[in-house]
């Protein structure tokens, strides 16, 4: 369907604590400072390709991307710091394959602009969106629709004097294509809102949460408490905006303004809510074509998820932490898997590329045999879930593998030319 070439692949790697559902604490990026390239034909005859940007046919320490259809080209991205290709192939409720972009222009620049191209000739540009300092197209529950997770980072950057590197989390924003209108899903996504919320009560400290109610709110200017008190109640107002943010994002304002104040100041409560509402109105929101106002998934159907019926191996780099590199496919049939059924996949998944969260420590556990996953990944192919298909490999390693796919990035299974969810089983080889 297509034919995929990948090298040097750099990977920003922090664990994700086992899960694979944990956006925003990953990073990893196909270019970055001019390393890593990365190109694939799709089967519409669109090829989309990253890499080291050039001059006079030397490489430079930035990175580009094009669209490319016969004899003609369309730039995407020139002269950047950071690009990544989110997702590839996969449809996000526009009625046709795109190919989404995270760019980040300058090294300095704390945020992603999100591309979204269709992949039919010519390339058209659907979407941008900006303000987040990630983005992740998936289908977190399976349950046919695909949204597009982010933050509102450009919110609260410098907000009540804040630099965006202060925050725990910027407020998480789902966003969703329906009819080709961008929408605001939040609300329908509360009980991930609602473990946020729960992380962040229980790191709140009750004597610095009365000490910073008992203060002005504003901390500017207070010359009478030392630096490490300062610094003190500086993150306790930072924990409390995140709550109210966390609620209000998610679509429960009456919750957000009664948290507000039951730990603000009461002298500053009309200030601050102001200026929240105010930042929320300046940011993502203000690009969407409209808000959802469900308290729950309105999507309930479970779509079929389909098999592979070959298994799928890979040569891949565990000895270094910065650069991956992937074999040419190799697929071979695996009886275990079952006869190919209705309910195979035409063409299963293939890397878009993988990270792995080694480091260079001596002792570092190596990878010195194959390692075999049970993977499902959804339309948008990111990996919903991570098994390892034999219990002999449990360990350091098959958690440190397990713990990666969090963060790999694959073009989806497709089926009568759609892409759909898809089980398969991914052999991890020791690249020498």
């Amino acid at each position: 369907m297509w034919k995929k070439s990948a090298k040097k692949l750099l990977a920003y790697l922090i664990p994700c604590a086992g899960s694979v559902f944990c956006y925003g604490q990953m990073h990893l990026v196909l270019c970055g400072a001019g390393i890593g390239s990365f190109s694939s034909a799709f089967t519409s005859g669109v090829t989309v390709t990253v890499e080291a940007g050039k001059v006079g046919g030397f490489s430079t320490h930035t990175c580009e991307a094009n669209l490319a259809w016969g004899k003609n080209m369309l730039p995407v991205a020139q002269k950047s710091s950071e690009i990544d290709i989110d997702a590839l192939g996969a449809d996000l409720d526009l009625n046709t394959p795109v190919v989404a972009f995270q760019i980040k222009n300058s090294a300095h620049d704390h945020f992603m602009t999100y591309k979204v191209y269709s992949l039919k000739k010519p390339p058209l540009l659907l979407r941008t969106i900006t303000g987040g300092d990630w983005f992740s197209a998936a289908d977190i529950n399976l349950g046919g629709r695909t949204e597009i997770w982010t933050n509102d980072a450009g919110a609260v950057d410098g907000f009540e004097s804040i630099p965006l590197p202060e925050w725990d989390f910027a407020p998480t924003v789902v966003l969703r294509f329906e009819k080709r209108r961008l929408i605001d899903v939040s609300s329908e996504f509360q009980p991930y809102y609602g473990h946020q919320i729960a992380q962040l009560e229980n790191q709140l400290d009750g004597q610095a949460l009365a000490a910073f109610k008992n203060s002005d709110g504003k901390l500017q200017g207070i010359t009478a408490l030392s630096r490490e008190e300062l610094h003190f109640l500086q993150t306790t107002k930072i924990k409390v905006m995140e709550i109210v943010f966390a609620c209000l994002y998610s679509g429960r304002e009456e919750d957000a303004w009664r948290e507000l104040a039951a730990m603000w100041p009461p002298a500053d409560l009309n200030r601050i809510r102001d200026s929240i509402l105010v930042a929320r109105t300046h940011g993502i929101r203000e690009q969407v074509d409209g808000v959802s106002t469900g308290s729950g998934p309105l999507w309930k159907h479970h779509p079929q998820i389909y098999n592979m019926d070959t298994e799928s191996k890979k040569i891949v780099d565990m000895t270094s932490s910065q650069e991956t590199a992937i074999s040419p496919d190799m697929t071979s049939s695996d009886p275990g898997l079952g006869e190919r059924t209705p309910y195979s996949v035409d063409v299963g998944p293939r890397p878009i590329y993988l990270g792995t969260p080694l480091t260079q420590r001596e002792n570092q556990p190596r990878l010195n045999k194959e390692v075999y996953l049970n993977l499902v990944i959804d339309e948008a192919g990111k990996v919903r879930s991570a098994r390892l298909a034999n219990e002999s490999d449990k360990g350091p390693v098959g958690d440190m593998l397990i713990s990666a796919t969090a963060g790999w990035k694959f073009i989806p299974a497709f089926k009568d030319g759609r892409p759909v969810p898809c089980r398969m089983r991914f052999g991890v080889w020791p690249y020498r």
